[in-house]
């Protein structure tokens, strides 16, 4: 029984999975309120199945990279529920959850096949990684500028699905034919999924050390 927490991205969401199944789940469009969220929908969770807190025997979390305040909340409230109920605490990257989903959607591919999901980071960045079939790590999570060669030593014998927030732009630039595009969504559902097989894995992560991956530091302007 887990509670997967996902506020890494545009969309806010969470649900309660038992062995890798969903039993209830919720989510919010509005990135603005991702605090405001979180809390009182993981209440309506526990309402609607009947289960406690105390009942999960583990929480999950997305770890980034993402919004910068989405990331502080769904790491803050999971840390929490962890030290509060002596359980043990899952992480997993963003770009893995969305390309578990971008996998669930496409089907089974060839081995060559690979997958670059794209988070955007403002103007031509992006927060990317490439996995093949298995989500194994091909280039590993970072913060890319694009331009029109980028990821072109992998498409000369490898046909790559781009999809995420951050692949629109990169699509208006390319024209190989190997580089595909798809509009693919992820959720607290999909994080649940992996987080079952960390679980059974027993891939926890040390609460007191666990902090998001950002990848660029968090900057405000104030008014004097």
């Amino acid at each position: 029984m887990l509670l997967n927490i996902d506020t890494a991205t545009e969309v806010a969401s969470v649900c309660i999975t038992n062995n890798g199944q969903t039993l209830a789940f919720a989510k919010n469009e509005n990135q603005k309120e991702h605090a405001s969220f979180v809390h009182i929908a993981i209440e309506s969770l526990l309402q609607k199945t009947g289960y406690k807190l105390a009942d999960m025997e583990a929480f999950a979390v997305t770890s980034g990279p993402g919004s910068y305040t989405g990331l502080r909340v769904g790491m803050a409230a999971a840390k929490g529920f962890c030290y509060a109920l002596s359980k043990p605490l899952i992480t997993i990257n963003t770009l893995e959850v969305m390309t578990k989903a971008a996998i669930d959607v496409c089907g089974k591919k060839e081995e060559s096949f690979l997958f670059c999901p794209m988070i955007d980071a403002r103007r031509m960045e992006v927060f990317t990684a490439i996995y093949n079939v298995h989500i194994e790590s091909i280039i590993s999570p970072q913060p890319r500028i694009l331009d029109e060669s980028s990821f072109s030593n992998y498409m000369i014998s490898n046909k790559i699905l781009f999809f995420g927030s951050g692949s629109n732009k990169f699509k208006q630039m390319q024209s190989n034919s190997n580089a595909l595009f798809a509009d693919i969504k992820s959720d607290a559902r999909t994080l649940g999924q992996l987080s079952e097989e960390s679980f059974y894995k027993r891939k926890f992560t040390n609460v007191s050390h666990s902090e998001p991956t950002y990848f660029k530091d968090f900057h405000s302007i104030s008014k004097v």
